[in-house]
């Protein structure tokens, strides 16, 4: 585990929705090409960016109901949060690059 947080139903709620700085959730799945390939660069960016933002990452196999919620259709999603709501999202593979232009706008 890197420096990211397991996300699930059940400690949605405080771990993002109550966070005092901004989060950053990757809605995953196992059996998705596209989601191993941002996997390492939400890892790489959890570190780069530790204390300034929260990375959590959310199965969403294993969690459909905070997947529902939030309307995820497409994996990977990257859904950014800030005070409690969702601001923003990427929708697949995306570069670093484009990432690191969200979570700066964020922060």
């Amino acid at each position: 585990m890197g420096n990211y947080v397991e996300l699930n139903d059940g400690n949605f709620e405080d771990e993002v929705l109550k966070s005092d700085i901004p989060v950053m959730v990757d809605f995953w799945a196992e059996w998705c090409a596209p989601c191993r390939i941002i996997g390492p660069l939400v890892d790489e960016l959890a570190g780069e960016y530790a204390g300034k933002i929260k990375v959590g990452k959310m199965d969403v196999d294993q969690n459909p109901q905070s997947s529902m919620k939030y309307g995820i259709r497409s994996i990977p999603t990257l859904l950014f949060f800030k005070d409690g709501k969702p601001v923003d999202q990427l929708l697949g593979a995306v570069p670093k690059g484009q990432i690191e232009d969200k979570i700066s706008a964020l922060v």
